[in-house]
């Protein structure tokens, strides 16, 4: 008897094996996506192999899920940069769907995303196996980097002011916009940094310490959704259906992300 978690896989296996055979009939289309980096990794390598199967082009912009910087994908937006697929942290995409920039239901939940710590390449790695030992972490730390997007919002606005150590940590922390903190780290222009794991674990030049310890870490949910001004929808989304199918998976999981429920 099917489990009701393989009942699931297997109407998205055959949702995305239906969306891929109509992509593959029509013209082919160009699918400009914005992406967050907390997806880049998986990505990068998933979109190929659509592209292959379809003969379509995946156009692709990459900026954080939030912030003022001129390259987030909120600030693209408002510029009115053309998309059909924008990928990027829950709590953002729901804000585009009230701003009427994306299209209401359209909402499809792919990976969970946690925070995780990385040094300099050859550096010591502190302990940040328990909630008290990631305190003392930080306060130790001569230099700190946190991302622009949601994994740093969390640490600046959250975890520092629940850790009581706020005042300590400000003062050294640089929050890191339009570059991944793992550059950073591995310049040697901070000792430590932040950044969900699946956007550390590709950068060279630095040791991944692991994920921040249960009672600090802050799992993101990283989801797609349809551009209101989308111009290949039906392209659109069987490339949102793609990154849901079992073929997906391995992928997903090997850059340190988890298969979204």
């Amino acid at each position: 008897m099917r489990t009701e978690r393989s009942i699931g896989v297997w109407k998205w296996a055959w949702r995305a094996a239906l969306l891929l055979a109509v992509a593959s009939n029509v013209p082919a289309a160009e699918i400009r996506v914005m992406t967050s980096g907390g997806f880049t990794a998986a990505y990068d390598q998933l979109v190929p192999a659509f592209e292959k199967a379809t003969g379509h082009k995946v156009i692709t912009a990459y900026g954080a899920s939030q912030g003022g910087a001129a390259d987030s994908i909120p600030s693209r937006l408002d510029r009115g940069e053309p998309v059909d697929v924008v990928i990027l942290a829950a709590p953002a995409l729901d804000a585009l769907v009230k701003q009427g920039k994306v299209l209401e239901g359209s909402r499809v939940d792919l990976v969970n995303s946690s925070i995780g710590m990385a040094v300099r390449a050859g550096a010591p790695k502190p302990d940040i196996s328990t909630v008290e030992a990631l305190k003392q972490t930080l306060l130790q730390a001569k230099s700190i980097a946190y991302s622009a997007s949601a994994s740093g919002v969390y640490l600046s606005t959250e975890l520092f002011q629940r850790l009581g150590i706020a005042e300590q940590v400000q003062p050294k922390a640089k929050r890191i916009e339009s570059a991944r903190v793992g550059t950073i780290v591995g310049r040697g222009e901070a000792e430590i940094g932040f950044q969900q794991v699946s956007e550390l674990l590709p950068i060279p030049g630095i040791d991944y310490v692991g994920p921040l310890p249960p009672g600090a870490q802050k799992v993101t949910v990283f989801a797609s959704g349809i551009s209101a001004s989308a111009q290949s929808p039906e392209a659109a989304r069987a490339l949102v259906a793609y990154f849901r199918s079992p073929a997906a998976r391995e992928t997903i999981v090997k850059t340190g992300l988890e298969i979204a429920p």
